[in-house]
């Protein structure tokens, strides 16, 4: 077991590891390879140009950008300036943008030009800041051509100290402080902001490192999104807490990933659950090394494919970004039966209960109810008191949602949301929200959304509209309208166009998500047995 670092923030932890072992790799991203030393300074230096921009204490700063060098730096800078990065999402459109720049009170956001097909610098244009974003006031560019009214991201790298020196900054920030704040969607409006405080962000995701039993040796490739917990809190801390290295890659490609395992002979790897099924089926997997691969973090379902490929230590979790990333996790040396029948055990410092959902009173071993959790848990929705007591108690338990229990050894089963959101490929999605960007269309009368299973994603997000009177449009044109309004993991994979009458109710006269569900995967099973199910 190694001993977890002495420091309860990053950027303090950052400097302890980079005192331990200065030239030791720690992120590797395209062209940019920096040790611990190179990183720690460049951070610092970064630090120092946020600070003459007004960074200080709680300063609230945006960041906007694929996975790259940078985003890290980025992260890490902002803390050490006295900061709270908030981490946006890279396929959000103009309205979910607007809504965190709001929600979270961003001062300063700090974006590249464009990521993919999103053109951020046309999309901020858009969004009129006097009224819908009041509290922005400088925005720092990365990457194409200059805007008149924006900071040069060079110009952080340039500067060299604000008013005070960053060293004394550092020394200042408080361990249960806000770190970041990470978008969060609910079954019933749109994102929550949660905050994770630096404490508990490096706790809980060391001993989420341990149960992969990571050393200074190891090497995790992300090609998971940073914006992400998954990425940005439990994979960079279980990383850093240990002394090991991150490779990036800028966004998913199967391709891609099975060449850089074998060239930067990474020993971890998180993606996204369809890798499980991509890699074997790539032209260049017979070819491809993957020998220096052990472990990961992948739904149960996955874990046999893995280990079919030869990665031998692949470990399952239950998880949600209130709770730092993980708070149960298998462990990477039980034998394969154990960590396939489970979510693992809770870690250190967290307390697991299933409880009866009505009355909230803890059931025995065995029984299946509510899951809540103690210990490492975020200190509320930032701005959303009435959101924050909905899922905490006075006794400081905090209610998921999710239907689980504990089997003979103490293992957690997760049986899967009692609510309605929808979790596709790891990124959850409030149906309300894609609701109102379908009913956006002027052809929309009526829209339910709701997830139906899917091996690859776990669930995908499906629809049935009902159109106005009158009104012709096809379910390709209803996606194609979705994918200019939001972000493209909540875009409808499976459109089907019904009768008023196909709209299910319950008794009181209200739509059923339930039998909605029901009926659009009836309808597709019909549609794939027929040859005609559309390309998810």
């Amino acid at each position: 077991m190694t001993e977890l670092p002495l420091s309860r923030t990053f950027p303090a932890l950052l400097r302890e590891m980079t005192e331990r072992a200065p030239d030791r790799p720690f992120v590797i991203a395209g062209t940019w390879h920096l040790s611990y030393r190179a990183f720690y300074h460049t951070a610092r230096r970064m630090a120092g140009g946020l600070a003459r921009l007004g960074v200080g204490t709680g300063t609230k700063v945006g960041l906007m950008m694929g996975n790259r060098a940078e985003w890290l730096l980025s992260f890490a800078a902002i803390t050490m300036a006295g900061g709270t990065m908030v981490a946006f999402n890279t396929w959000w459109r103009r309205r979910e943008i607007q809504h965190a720049l709001h929600l979270a009170d961003v001062e300063i956001l700090i974006t590249a030009d464009r990521y993919l097909k999103n053109d951020y610098l046309a999309e901020l244009a858009a969004i009129d800041r006097a009224s819908e974003a009041p509290m922005l006031r400088t925005i720092v560019q990365l990457g194409g051509e200059p805007a008149a009214d924006t900071v040069p991201f060079t110009q952080l790298l340039e500067d060299d100290g604000g008013a005070e020196p960053i060293e004394a900054v550092i020394d200042r920030v408080e361990p249960d402080g806000l770190a970041c704040l990470l978008f969060t969607s609910g079954s019933t409006g749109r994102s929550k902001a949660a905050g994770l405080d630096h404490r508990g962000i490096i706790e809980n995701c060391f001993g989420i490192g341990e149960r992969m039993h990571f050393t200074a040796d190891d090497r995790l490739l992300l090609t998971t999104p940073l914006f992400y917990s998954f990425a940005c809190a439990n994979g960079l801390f279980a990383v850093l807490t240990h002394g090991a290295s991150i490779v990036l890659l800028p966004k998913y490609d199967p391709g891609e990933m099975l060449a850089v395992i074998g060239r930067e002979r990474c020993t971890a790897v998180y993606a996204p659950a369809d890798a499980a099924f991509a890699l074997p089926a790539h032209p260049g997997y017979a070819q491809a090394d993957l020998s220096s691969w052990r472990t990961g973090i992948c739904p149960n379902n996955i874990l046999p494919i893995y280990h079919g490929m030869g990665v031998t230590e692949m470990i399952t979790a239950y998880g949600l970004t209130e709770c730092y990333g993980n708070s149960s996790n298998a462990d990477s040396t039980w034998p394969l039966e154990r960590r396939l029948t489970g979510m693992g055990t809770p870690l250190p410092g967290v307390e697991i209960d299933i409880v009866d959902p009505l009355t909230r009173h803890p059931l025995p071993r065995g029984e299946e109810g509510e899951i809540r959790i103690k210990g490492h848990l975020f200190p509320g929705y930032y701005n959303n008191p009435e959101q924050t007591a909905a899922v905490r108690d006075r006794e400081g338990w905090f209610y998921t949602g999710d239907a689980g229990s504990f089997d003979a050894d103490g293992v957690l089963m997760f049986r899967g949301r009692m609510g309605e959101i929808i979790k596709t490929n790891g990124m959850n999605v409030a149906p309300v929200e894609v609701e109102e960007g379908l009913q956006e269309h002027e052809a929309v009368n009526i829209s339910v959304v709701t997830g139906i299973d899917d091996p690859a994603r776990g669930e995908m997000v499906a629809a049935m509209v009902v159109l106005h009177e009158g009104r012709h449009v096809s379910e390709g044109d209803l996606e194609a309208h979705c994918k200019t309004v939001m972000a493209s993991f909540k875009v409808p994979r499976f459109i089907q166009i019904v009768d008023a009458s196909d709209v299910p109710l319950t008794d009181t006269g209200k739509i059923s998500r339930k039998l909605a569900r029901a009926f659009l995967t009836e309808r597709r099973e019909r549609l794939s047995a027929r040859g005609k199910q559309p390309a998810a």
